[in-house]
């Protein structure tokens, strides 16, 4: 059976949706498992601080895995 001819190119932009889409979700999710983390590692340990720092840390490792993406879809698209 032959394939119609669009689908490679419907394919493609169908994953080029699905990535730049999961970049949306990239920041608010680590900042949020930062936020419990935090929340979690105070509650067990007394202490009042460690949540903002769960929050700087998790705002840090999205936005690091943000860049990482961005520099990976640019390099697939030369």
């Amino acid at each position: 059976m032959p394939k119609p001819q669009g689908q490679p190119k419907e394919r493609n932009f169908i994953v080029q949706v699905a990535r730049y889409s999961e970049i949306g979700f990239i920041i608010p999710a680590a900042v949020i498992l930062g936020l419990l983390l935090g929340k979690l590692l105070d509650w067990w340990l007394h202490t009042h601080w460690l949540m903002i720092a769960g929050v700087i840390f998790g705002a840090i490792v999205g936005f690091v895995q943000l860049i990482r993406m961005v520099t990976a879809a640019s390099q697939d698209e030369r």
